[in-house]
């Protein structure tokens, strides 16, 4: 399965993982790490960093990326606080790029 099938797949059976991308990665390296048969609450944190240092775990931008394209495309995958993200960083731009500043 893809990476973009799996968060689609979180994000619709985990609504709460919507507005969290820390929650979705863990949870998204928790289902790795089973279908791994890697027991998640016996490996230890060395082991797991190793793993990921090896690039054996899905890297967390990847996840992250996907998860906000995903949003972008799927409207009903996004969490309560994606309206809020959206227009706060969009009035941040419009300010730096000087949109909407009076000239007199």
């Amino acid at each position: 399965m893809k990476t973009k099938d799996k968060v689609i797949e979180l994000l619709t059976k985990h609504t709460h993982l919507q507005d969290s991308d820390n929650k979705l990665i863990c949870t998204y390296w928790f289902n790795e790490l089973l279908k791994k048969q890697i027991d998640p609450h016996k490996i230890s944190s060395f082991e797991f960093m190793q793993m990921y240092a090896k690039s054996q775990l899905t890297n967390t931008e990847s996840i992250r990326r996907m998860r906000q394209k995903v949003q972008e495309e799927n409207k009903h995958l996004r969490g309560k606080l994606y309206k809020g993200k959206q227009t706060t960083k969009q009035d941040q731009w419009k300010a730096e790029l000087g949109y909407g500043k009076k000239e007199y």
